[in-house]
């Protein structure tokens, strides 16, 4: 039985301990906001944080993360810095086909949470392991520079 810190809430699952966390959460805890991209990863649709820090949750086992705090897409949206990541890809119509959103935003959040005003060389290097298939990058990179601008305001 591994233990689990989801969200905030505790979740007990039976799994294997080198079950990757992706499936963990798609599978046994129902939360499909985190996609499966490559399996290797190398295109960011996992990303999910634990203990602050994204990390890749396709080749992240269960074992390794059994305690920790995880949040997932569907957890982001109690974090004010994740309300103004999430508005600001809506107003700046960020998402076109959206599988790769989830993995976006919560590679964003993780990059203003520890660099509150990133320079647009910031933004692409922090956003680097992410692929999007559209080619949204430059609303990425507006959207990412909306937030950050509201970081800066105090609307946090």
């Amino acid at each position: 039985m591994t233990r689990l810190q989801v969200n905030g809430q505790a979740k007990n699952i039976d799994v294997p301990d080198d079950m990757p966390l992706l499936w963990a959460l798609r599978d046994e805890l129902g939360m499909t906001g985190t996609k499966f991209g490559c399996g290797m990863a190398l295109c960011g649709a996992c990303t999910v944080h634990v203990d602050g820090s994204p990390i890749r949750a396709c080749i992240t086992p269960v074992s390794a993360v059994a305690g920790r705090a995880i949040t997932t897409i569907e957890g982001v949206e109690t974090d004010r810095v994740g309300q103004l990541v999430q508005q600001a890809w809506v107003e700046n119509n960020v998402a076109q086909c959206g599988y790769c959103q989830a993995g976006q935003i919560m590679t964003a959040v993780g990059l203003l949470k520890t660099t509150p005003v990133p320079t647009e060389k910031q933004i692409d290097d922090a956003m680097s392991g992410n692929i999007c298939r559209c080619g949204t990058y430059p609303r990425i990179r507006a959207a990412i520079q909306q937030a950050a601008s509201h970081l800066v305001q105090g609307d946090v």
